[in-house]
């Protein structure tokens, strides 16, 4: 695309921007900035220029260009995060700090870090919420990091839609466990709004905990309580039987069955069976691929990943096996037969037998 067509899209982005009367349909203005956002080269400069601009509608279409520019071109982001976190220090509108968080979590950069956790303290609740949201992609892992304190004392806003996407975050996202995040979840199962507490029960289940299991039974017992994130929670609680209410759930829904299976003792044994057969097998035709078995933390699912160099993301066992029709021999096979024997970069040498 044209410099020049990027800086036309930008600029009915931006009018429809001031046109817009409720902030939660933005019309035109988001499909507009994502295509000038294409084009890296072109709208870098122009977001850029924005937020340096004494207008803050322009600010903040700079920070929301800026936001889309990262997420779709990764060269970008560490110039962008360096020019985010100079603009965090001089602004003050609550609707720039708000696109500010968001596109800054886009850079998926360490310095958003210390950005967010100043930006938790502002006295606008809708700016805590970004911010609640906007840690999911630069969370450091570190359970005593500043992130998750951060995230922490947020579960415990004043605000309830604060403290729903803190709980959320922190619960499921941060993809981290420690007795204070835990306390702090446990805090959320009595929270007198529904979506945090329920959110909360959710993550606790996600670590296993057994205090969850009753509160996900009672969600469950409630229709109007059983969300597909509810099922996947079901899924990892390690119960030798499922829990009382889901054979009651329509079973042609897959996260109704996934949730039944993943609590049958019997079937999760089977299952292990296969991958590491699968596994063996793969080691035995493919030595080459390095093949390992691994699970989500949070999650339930089994995978086969190979050597990185293949350049996949690895397998799912049971689909694997259900393409297999059950055979964890036909699944290797499967398996060996997608993968090149010899890298495209690779100097040429013997194949593995």
């Amino acid at each position: 695309m044209e410099s020049d067509g990027v800086a036309e899209l930008v600029t009915q982005a931006l009018a429809a921007l001031r046109a817009v009367t409720d902030p939660d349909d933005p019309d035109e203005y988001v499909p507009l900035l994502w295509r000038a956002a294409a084009d890296g080269a072109a709208a870098l400069p122009l977001g850029l220029e924005l937020i340096g601009s004494a207008d803050p509608v322009e600010r903040e279409a700079g920070c929301d260009l800026l936001h889309d520019t990262c997420n779709q071109h990764e060269a970008v982001r560490a110039g962008t995060a360096t020019a985010l976190v100079a603009l965090a220090q001089r602004e003050t509108e609550g609707r720039v700090l708000r696109s500010l968080a968001r596109a800054i979590e886009m850079t998926c950069d360490p310095r958003a870090v210390p950005v967010l956790v100043t930006l938790a303290g502002h006295p606008d609740a809708e700016v805590r919420e970004e911010v609640a949201r906007s840690f999911a992609e630069v969370v450091t892992g570190l359970p005593d990091g500043p992130d998750i304190h951060t995230l922490i004392g947020l579960t415990q806003d004043p605000d309830p839609h604060v403290r729903d996407w803190a709980t959320f975050t922190l619960g499921v996202q941060a993809e981290v466990d420690s007795p204070a995040i835990r306390a702090a979840l446990w805090e959320r199962t009595a929270d007198e709004h529904v979506e945090t507490r329920t959110e909360a029960i959710r993550a606790l289940a996600c670590r296993h905990d057994p205090r969850a299991v009753p509160l996900l039974a009672e969600l469950l017992d409630n229709p109007g309580g059983a969300h597909v994130l509810t099922f996947g929670a079901a899924q990892i609680t390690d119960l030798p039987e499922p829990l009382p209410a889901l054979p009651e759930y329509e079973p042609g829904d897959d996260w109704v069955t996934d949730a039944v299976n993943a609590c049958n003792p019997a079937r999760r044994a089977r299952l292990d069976a296969w991958a590491w057969e699968l596994v063996s097998t793969l080691h035995r035709l493919r030595p080459d691929l390095d093949a390992a078995v691994s699970m989500e933390r949070f999650g339930w699912g089994r995978f086969v990943g190979v050597a990185a160099a293949f350049g996949t993301s690895g397998y799912d066992v049971e689909a694997l096996l259900a393409r297999a029709d059950g055979s964890p021999t036909y699944a290797a096979e499967l398996v060996a037969t997608d993968l090149p024997r010899t890298l495209p970069d690779s100097p040429p040498g013997p194949r593995p037998q």
